[in-house]
């Protein structure tokens, strides 16, 4: 491990700008990602800045409704919290379906949007990977892939992104907030993370130095009547294989607003966008909900050995959506 500088930050502006006056230093909040990666030299900060002191680790309900989401809310307090149950359930199910709950404890919110894949050619700083070595190829496409991407992906980078909170978050319409020594700044979830494209290496849009304040998710009725549901390959701790958060509100039959969005699928949270669309106005019905999966997943081009999520993937859209419709009904 590289030999790096530790400081405990109080203040916003102070992290801000140990942040940018180094471009090889970084924020530590729980430590769950970062240290690991350190530990096997994927990661090497010259410098960790501390930033749980920060007075970001409130939950805010906005005036006419929604929640502002601090950064360095542990996931533990944002699942556990009255308002994220009431009105975002899926949200909740997401965050309680990740880690341990030693993790959660000290996992936070901002520092869950900025973890990377779990990859394991990524992670093991022996093998060749484009994400971490621009250049110099990935062997997932030739190579173990069984969970990798079948949406977004590249000849570049095949890899997925590991949030369930994401999922949840990305199907909400949340957005970032961050601060650079510019001042204050925002971006759509849905822009936060950038396509693979051939620069699997830039993860995200966020400018240099620039530090996560919180999330702000927008209100939304829809998101009462939600759940998450993430498929793994063992029943806890473990990451998924396919997950899906989804909304519904259904009246005389007909869908009036849906939300989706897929996990486990592509280097980034996966609005489902072209199935949302196909749903909505049309029957609450199981038929309709398979249609809808089949229109998103068209563009699905899996690799040799996953394309079980297609079929995955499918049958978790008509399942949760089914559910949904049922609860919607009663």
């Amino acid at each position: 491990m590289r030999e790096f500088g530790y400081q405990r930050v109080f203040d916003v502006p102070g992290a801000v700008a140990l942040l940018g006056s180094d471009p090889e230093a970084r924020a530590l909040g729980g430590g769950t990602n970062l240290v690991d990666l350190m530990k096997a030299g994927v990661e090497r900060p010259a410098l960790l800045i501390d930033v749980r002191e920060l007075p970001l680790d409130r939950i805010e309900t906005g005036a006419g409704g929604g929640l502002h989401i601090g950064a360095t809310v542990t996931n533990s307090a944002l699942a556990a919290h009255p308002e994220v149950r009431r009105h975002y359930p899926a949200l909740a199910q997401a965050v309680l379906s990740g880690a341990s709950g030693q993790l959660r404890n000290m996992a936070t919110v901002g520092g869950n949007l900025l973890q990377r894949t779990r990859c394991g050619y990524f992670t093991d700083a022996t093998k060749p990977c484009n994400k971490r070595d621009p250049g110099s190829g990935c062997p997932a496409i030739e190579g173990e892939h069984h969970n990798h991407a079948i949406l977004g992906a590249s000849a570049h980078c095949a890899a997925i992104h590991p949030s369930d909170m994401g999922v949840a978050l990305t199907a909400f319409d949340a957005v970032v907030h961050y601060e650079t020594a510019d001042g204050p700044a925002e971006l759509p979830l849905a822009e936060f993370y950038r396509p693979v494209g051939e620069t699997p290496h830039l993860e995200t849009a966020l400018p240099p130095g620039a530090l996560i304040t919180g999330i702000t998710l927008p209100p939304a009725p829809v998101a009462a009547v939600s759940r998450y549901r993430k498929v793994r390959e063992r029943a806890s701790y473990a990451f998924a294989i396919g997950s899906i958060a989804a909304a519904l509100d259904v009246r005389d039959g007909a869908v009036r607003e849906v939300r989706l969005a897929f996990g486990a699928v592509a280097s980034r949270p996966w609005r489902a966008r072209e199935a949302e669309r196909v749903l909505t106005g049309g029957p609450a019905s199981a038929e309709a909900f398979a249609a809808a999966a089949d229109a998103e997943l068209s563009a699905a081009r899996p690799l040799p050995h996953n394309g079980y999520k297609v079929t995955l993937m499918r049958n978790l859209v008509v399942a949760v959506l089914s559910e949904l419709a049922e609860e919607a009904a009663r």
